[in-house]
């Protein structure tokens, strides 16, 4: 089923189609891809076969639950190549993770797949108030990493200026944009504010600079974090969503007209939600993990693949799409602190009620005798002037205490230091997590 091309700046016909369209262009290329994937690659052939399914079986988008997850230790069990579907030779870029829990991942793409990825991000950045024209600044780091090649493909694509920034020299970031004047910064939120703080520190007020809008991603972060970030820059703070196994940047993105939520691009990428313990589909509304079928992916097909990412499917509203809830954590960087479940957007947002603390922060779980201990370092916002005292560091440190008993369960000693304590991050994620307890 061809979909015509728009003009720069212009809405797809697929993103205002109707339910039923939509629906039968995902059955038609999902039977494609199923199909490519059993075809071309070993691992596939021989998990739906293990499985008793086979591409035939696919008669409707509900018959997708029927065949096996696709999870990262699959692509690290066919390290380097095992997974692509194309000869190597078709391959024209490969990306791949930083390999911190094992060998990296490796993802390839074709000529078609790039295209195809530059047509999507290109499409995330107008969804997100860009136009043809705007001059963009790239901070996510190039390289192996997806975010700032992706970035940098699709804001060409869509007919903007591109400052090839990637990560890290936060004072050189700065100058760019005040002497370069971008529209937009693409960049990890936590990144964000690390510019800001030093913005600040400069003498420069964030709000006078000449962004106005920001297309974060690459980390979980919270309504919270876009209140902060909006008023600290006076800048509109736009979602976007994407990981290197299913594509890169761009799998989905707010629309700047609602902000409520990532409309995720169902034409190229197909989603469901299940419950992460027994696998089951769950209906939309309902949390759980997100897992994605790629629809048109030509070197790397991803048939259900675990993102590990829980969150909800909620329903269109911007876009003829369902929308991606805030993700609320990973199924794997969700910390059990003696019984509970805490994940670190959850101690963000409460990090975020209190005006004194700047939102840079580290949870350090270890072992205490046979129970865990979890401590929570944050620091002073310089904006505040205040609690350099022992005595008001403690006080701060006792409201956020009370606040995480409160509303996660857990009790946290917490450590309040001088502003900029916290190690900034410069390329890639924020490091918000160090998990000191002995592996079993």
């Amino acid at each position: 089923m061809p979909v015509k091309k728009p003009a720069p700046g212009d809405l797809e016909p697929i993103e205002t189609a109707s339910l039923d369209e939509l629906r039968a262009l995902q059955l038609e290329r999902l039977k494609w891809s199923v199909r490519h994937a059993y075809e071309n690659v070993p691992h596939y052939r021989k998990r739906f076969d293990e499985h008793g399914v086979h591409p035939d079986d696919l008669k409707s988008l509900e018959d997708l639950a029927k065949f096996p997850f696709t999870t990262k230790y699959d692509l690290r069990d066919n390290y380097p190549y095992g997974m692509f579907a194309v000869p190597r030779e078709k391959i024209v870029r490969i990306h791949a993770s930083s390999g911190t829990t094992g060998k990296p991942t490796v993802v390839g793409y074709t000529r078609k797949d790039i295209d195809t990825w530059a047509d999507v991000v290109a499409r995330s950045i107008r969804a997100a108030g860009g136009r043809p024209g705007d001059i963009v600044h790239v901070a996510y780091g190039y390289g192996l990493f997806t975010g700032g090649l992706g970035a940098h493909y699709g804001a060409e694509r869509l007919g903007c200026t591109v400052i090839p920034m990637s990560g890290g020299q936060t004072e050189k970031q700065i100058q760019m944009i005040m002497d370069l004047k971008p529209d937009i910064i693409m960049v990890t939120p936590s990144y964000m504010m690390t510019v800001f703080d030093e913005m600040e520190r400069l003498g420069i007020d964030p709000r006078t600079c000449s962004l106005k809008v920001g297309v974060f991603g690459a980390e979980p972060w919270t309504d919270a974090m876009r209140r902060a970030m909006e008023e600290r820059g006076g800048l509109d703070a736009v979602d976007i969503y994407g990981l290197s196994e299913v594509m890169g940047p761009g799998i989905a993105c707010e629309c700047i007209e609602t902000k409520d939520g990532p409309t995720i691009w169902e034409d190229l990428f197909y989603p469901e939600i299940i419950d992460p313990v027994t696998g089951e589909v769950q209906p939309d509304g309902a949390e759980g993990e997100l897992v994605f079928t790629t629809l048109t992916k030509e070197g790397l097909p991803m048939i259900r693949y675990r993102t590990r990412d829980l969150t909800r499917l909620l329903p269109p509203t911007a876009r003829s799409m369902r929308r991606m809830a805030k993700i609320t954590g990973r199924t794997d960087d969700m910390l059990i602190i003696r019984g509970v479940n805490v994940f670190p957007t959850q101690v963000e947002e409460l990090i975020l009620r209190i005006p004194k603390l700047a939102p840079h922060y580290v949870l350090e779980v270890e072992k205490e005798g046979y129970l865990d201990r979890l401590t929570v370092k944050v620091e002073i916002n310089p904006e505040e002037g205040v609690g350099r005292h022992p005595e008001q560091k403690q006080a701060l440190a006792k409201e956020l205490a009370h606040l995480i008993k409160t509303f996660i369960g857990v009790s946290a000693n917490v450590i309040v230091g001088e502003p900029y304590s916290i190690e900034r991050v410069t390329v890639g994620k924020a490091r918000r997590v160090i998990d000191r307890r002995p592996k079993e």
